[in-house]
Order: structure tokens, then C-alpha cells, then sequence
């Protein structure tokens, strides 16, 4: 004698629908607050950039004299800029992983942190794992009827966006960073705009909209459990 498992009550329900739809929020921010501060940082750079580049290496990166408070002031609003976006992308790279758990918990998939973490983190694995994850997480807690080829070209397309923006800062940017002191420009950041946008597409399409749950498995006829003795006994006390 099987006994089925009781479905969630509603109010679970709707409090793992709000904790996801924080979560999805979460990112919505950090990616705009991503984006805003590379923005800043580039036109400080073409603005200012240069020019102080060149300056502190006049001086032996140890400015003195009358022109040293000017450049101890650039440099430290450079500092700060620099931060500041450093900041957004960890806290960026951390909303995302804390979403994706919070999605495949509500699902009922396996969500163990480590796991999406690693995902992100394993050199090789990341080239390919998040976009298998964040896939695989949208096919099994999204309506059955939407278009597989729609998923996968969303994914598809935030996923290469990303390793296009990876290759810009790992491969092209230290070559314009020779006379400056980022070398960042417009591209990295049409390139960063352009993933950013894409991800959070990817959230808001992957990120139920009403109650996140898995979809019956093949095995599961979805009829409400039969009655047993046992259940009769229970209502009966």
C-alpha cells in the first residue's frame, strides 16, 4: 500500500513564490547597478583616464608638488569607481547563484549551493555548466507548452553574450590597457549591457510566475491519492 505524498498547502506555496520572485528582483538590480557603475568607470576613463595615466607615470606613479593634490584627488575618485564595480559584478555574480537555488528549491530540483557555485567556479566547467543549469531548471518548472526552441535560443544567446563579454575582458582589454589605466571602453561596456540584459531576460522568463512547481512525471496519473484504511482512520479521529 502506497501512500502519496501531500501536495504543498497554499500558503507554502505563495511564500516559496514570493522568496523566488525577491530573488529574481535581486538580480534585476545587481545587474543594472553592474552596468551603471562599468558606465561610470568608462567615461571617467575616456574622460580622464589618459591624461592621469600619463601623469602618474611622469611622476613615478608618486605625485609631489603643486599639481599633487589634483592628482591624488583623480585617482582616488578612480579608486572608488574602480571598486564600486567590483563590488556590483560579486554582488551580481551572487544574486544569480542565490536565484538559481532559490528556483530549483521551489521546484523540488536539486539545489544544493556548493553545487551551482561550482558550476560557476571550475575552470572548463563554466564555460558550459551555468547555461546547462539554468536550462535544464527552466524545462522542468516552466509551463509544458512553451516552444523548446525558444528557450533554447534565450539561453543560448545570454550564454555566448557572456563568453563574448568574458573574451573582451580577458583577451582584448589588457592589450588597450598599455596607455590607460583600465583600457576599458565603449565596447566592454556594450558588451556587458548587451549580457546583462540577456540574463535578466533569462530570469524573468525562467522564474515562475505564479506557483513554481515541477510537472507531474510520467509515472503520475495526477488523480488525487486514493483513499486508504489509514486515511479513513484519521478522518474518523
Amino acid at each position: 500500500m502506497r501512500f502519496a505524498q501531500a501536495p504543498p498547502t497554499k500558503a507554502a506555496t505563495t511564500s516559496a513564490s514570493k522568496v523566488v520572485s525577491k530573488a529574481a528582483t535581486t538580480v534585476y538590480v545587481t545587474l543594472a547597478a553592474q552596468v551603471l557603475s562599468l558606465g561610470a568607470l568608462v567615461v571617467f576613463e575616456q574622460v580622464r583616464g589618459r591624461q592621469l595615466a600619463a601623469e602618474l607615470a611622469e611622476f613615478g606613479g608618486r605625485p609631489s608638488g603643486p599639481d599633487a593634490d589634483a592628482l591624488a584627488g583623480a585617482a582616488t575618485v578612480f579608486a572608488v569607481l574602480l571598486l564600486i564595480a567590483l563590488a556590483t559584478t560579486i554582488a551580481a555574480a551572487a544574486a544569480h547563484t542565490t536565484w538559481l537555488v532559490r528556483v530549483r528549491q521551489a521546484g523540488a530540483l536539486p539545489a544544493a549551493r556548493s553545487t551551482v557555485a561550482a558550476a560557476w567556479l571550475i575552470p572548463g566547467v563554466n564555460l558550459v555548466a551555468p547555461a546547462v543549469l539554468v536550462y535544464e531548471t527552466w524545462r522542468a518548472t516552466g509551463p509544458a507548452e512553451e516552444s523548446r526552441r525558444g528557450r533554447v535560443a534565450l539561453v543560448t544567446g545570454w550564454w555566448l553574450s557572456w563568453l563574448a563579454t568574458l573574451a573582451v575582458f580577458t583577451i582584448v582589454l589588457p592589450l588597450d590597457a598599455l596607455d590607460s589605466l583600465t583600457g576599458l571602453g565603449f565596447l566592454e561596456l556594450a558588451c556587458l549591457a548587451l549580457s546583462a540584459a540577456l540574463c535578466a531576460a533569462t530570469v524573468r522568463r525562467v522564474t515562475p510566475q505564479r506557483s513554481p512547481a515541477v510537472r507531474p512525471s510520467a509515472g503520475s496519473s495526477g488523480r488525487p491519492a486514493p483513499v486508504t484504511a489509514i486515511t479513513r482512520l484519521g478522518r474518523a479521529s
